[in-house]
């Protein structure tokens, strides 16, 4: 019997060696020349110290086409299985470039699947590391189907669990609509790379001639399309910043994020704040360092930085608390809302909305874009993505107006009547439904037209208009700002209302969803 389990033991691990040394060699080695670790190193360097447990190892394709059935790819190409990080569980598929280059195949498929299944099903976030030739073509509409499989888990995933995908090679074709599909992407500088088609296709069906780097690199996507989260250096510094992300996001939709003592006292004053916002309407100045004082230690983590700049967001802890923040910002385009600054917003809070993220929104913006090339656009459609967003969103939401708000921007962020729980505004603040010098022009387009002095007239109706209604004041007296607060309160006023607001609950009439503005 001692012999029979011995050589039964020394089959085990010889087979489980093979796998383990994935493509060989050689294409280990060629791996680490373009700068990237294996699968398996990713693996190893994501996940806390010997807390990884694979499955699958042994599976493998059954296509005998074209010499398939003469072909070792080690565990079908992805590596799945789950561990802890940061003493959390999490599930991943990590694809293996070295065999057969991470092509993605019926069994790969079916792996990478069943392994979004089973974190749905046990409630702990997914990671996929992605790093892919593409579709495996010699198994035709196997590989076709393979994708149905991949596309349908993760969507009835969606919303249930966190999902992450992790862009640390090429991801082409049909597999590069996995990555977007799942709530953020993080691709690296060199060597990340995610489109419908690469460049020689490209050019054989349109006669585009482009590089790789310019279709589908990281500036294609975290500048250009918006697809692209996060930027990361390298290999580990995307897994790290991997690893920060989970940390803000509770495991599952019944969850809360995990709150954590920061040492940052919840009722600090910061008179420092009068200093960064200028009084004047017009003068631009750097939401980040407001949002900077204002959160646990300064520590905010942005996403989508380099998309869409006239909107900010990202997460932050105050009192320990994740908060997922949305602010305008003055110096990039002034702080308009267009198509793009709307869509970014609006995916943000419904993903706050569905992991129980309470939110803060930080109003200084002077309206929806407007013109033709917006309204062509579809800026009404993008726009009001927004307010579905907002109106549709039960977590804790408290807005702050810092300067001005005005017209369906101020409904766009987050008023009282478009969600908002506690409305505040600084002294400073005007919040109306146009300027001064756009209301004076049409209310008293016609007296300021036959007065004696048209410019005279002008100025006394703008200030008059001003006077009256380019305040905080008057909103507070009809009950749609809470209070009108000292910028240097705002730290403790914003905890103060997340506090009394932290087992809001809301009760709805039953339906699907909604029809939200796609």
């Amino acid at each position: 019997m001692e012999e029979e389990w011995k050589s039964k033991l020394e089959e085990l691990a010889s087979r489980r060696q093979r796998i383990q040394e994935m493509g060989g060699a050689a294409a280990v080695e060629a791996q680490h020349k373009e700068g990237k670790l294996t699968a398996r190193e990713r693996v190893e360097y994501f996940f806390d110290e010997g807390t990884f447990t694979e499955i699958g190892a042994f599976v493998k394709n059954r296509t005998t086409d074209f010499g398939m059935d003469k072909k070792e790819i080690a565990a079908e190409g992805v590596v799945t299985g789950y561990g802890r990080v940061n003493g959390r569980l999490v599930m991943t598929a990590a694809e293996d470039y070295t065999s057969m280059a991470g092509t993605f195949g019926e069994y790969h498929a079916k792996k990478f699947s069943k392994a979004i299944d089973m974190a749905k099903d046990m409630r702990i976030p997914f990671i996929s590391m992605n790093d892919s030739g593409g579709a495996r073509l010699q198994e035709g509409i196997d590989t076709l189907q393979g994708y149905a499989w991949l596309f349908q888990s993760q969507i009835l995933a969606s919303g249930i669990i966190p999902q992450m995908s992790l862009l640390l090679g090429p991801c082409l074709g049909g597999q590069a609509y996995h990555p977007v599909m799942q709530d953020f992407v993080i691709q690296c500088r060199k060597t990340g790379f995610m489109g419908i088609a690469g460049p020689a296709f490209v050019k054989t069906q349109t006669g585009e001639d482009i590089d790789l780097a310019s279709l589908c690199g990281w500036k294609a996507h975290a500048v250009k399309s918006g697809q692209t989260h996060i930027v990361a250096e390298d290999d580990k510094d995307a897994l790290g910043k991997a690893k920060e992300l989970l940390s803000f996001l509770p495991q599952n939709n019944t969850e809360r994020p995990p709150r954590i003592a920061t040492g940052d006292d919840a009722e600090r004053r910061d008179p420092e704040l009068y200093k960064l916002v200028p009084p004047g309407q017009s003068v631009a100045f750097d939401m980040h360092k407001v949002i900077e004082r204002l959160v646990d230690n300064g520590y905010f983590f942005e996403l989508l930085k380099d998309f869409a700049k006239n909107m900010i967001i990202g997460f932050a802890r105050m009192a320990g608390r994740p908060i997922g923040v949305v602010a305008n910002q003055p110096n990039w385009a002034g702080g308009v809302i267009d198509c793009d600054a709307a869509d970014k917003a609006a995916r943000f809070i419904r993903f706050c909305d569905l992991f129980n993220i309470p939110l803060v929104n930080l109003h200084d913006v002077p309206g929806y874009m407007i013109g033709s090339r917006e309204d062509w656009k579809g800026i009404l459609r993008h726009g009001s993505k927004m307010l579905f967003a907002f109106i549709d969103a039960t977590v804790p939401k408290v807005s702050v107006i810092l300067r001005k708000s005005y017209a369906g921007a101020y409904l766009g962020m987050c008023d009282k009547d478009t969600g908002a729980d506690f409305v505040f505004a600084w002294p400073i603040a005007r919040v109306t439904i146009v300027g001064a010098e756009s209301a004076a022009s049409v209310i008293f387009a016609r007296e300021i037209r036959t007065a004696e002095n048209p410019d005279e007239a002008r100025a006394a109706r703008i200030q008059e208009y001003r006077d009256r209604f380019e305040n905080p004041y008057k909103a507070a007296e009809r009950g749609y700002v809470d209070d009108v607060i000292d910028p240097a309160d705002t730290r403790r006023i914003i905890n103060r209302a997340l506090d009394v607001l932290e087992n809001k609950t809301v009760t709805r009439p039953w339906r699907k969803y909604s029809n939200i503005t796609l």
